[in-house]
């Protein structure tokens, strides 16, 4: 696994138009962990990815209907079988973090990597999927030494009150224990 011009090498590429520059300023410093599934609690399929890119059809369920004209997107999708999809090159903004805050500055998408696990907040996440991660995480610390295992983080620690993702069935210790080797 490497980055080349700011994409994985191991992920397949799909790019997304729901991202865009970030602020001159902005270094990569911090890696978020979302969850998601679609529709909610259900895993497969490809309505993850048709989200990411503006082509979801809304009435394909009742669930997607608040779904309509909602633009966003990740870095990276890890499904539960552990395959890679890439949306957004990490120099661009993705569209991940929404309202958010870490270590007091606003606007995390401007100097994060957002990485969603197919998931939910009380599903067990698969072995398949954290070994990817902690490939996934080591590869971005490598290549943005700014990220380090203090700054990778849960949507829910940069926008608390608003989201609980990855909850509590992600297994953070096992993920720190795996970084630290």
């Amino acid at each position: 696994m490497s980055v080349s011009e700011h994409w994985l090498s191991s992920a397949r590429k799909v790019a997304s138009k729901n991202c865009n520059e970030r602020p001159a300023t902005a270094e990569v410093s911090l890696l978020v962990i979302h969850n998601i599934s679609l529709p909610p609690g259900e895993f497969g399929g490809a309505y993850v990815e048709q989200l990411f890119t503006n082509c979801l059809d809304c009435s394909a369920h009742p669930d997607f209907v608040e779904l309509r004209g909602v633009e966003v997107s990740a870095h990276l999708l890890i499904s539960r079988e552990g395959q890679l999809s890439q949306f957004v090159p990490f120099d661009k903004r993705a569209w991940h973090a929404g309202a958010s805050e870490f270590e007091g500055i606003e606007n995390c998408n401007d100097f994060s990597i957002g990485i969603e696990l197919e998931g939910t907040d009380d599903s067990p996440y698969t072995d398949q999927q954290y070994h990817c991660l902690v490939d996934i995480c080591r590869q971005l610390m490598d290549t943005y030494p700014l990220i380090t295992r203090e700054r990778i983080r849960g949507h829910s620690d940069i926008a608390p009150g608003r989201k609980t993702d990855p909850g509590n069935s992600f297994d953070w210790d096992f993920l720190r224990q795996q970084l630290e080797s």
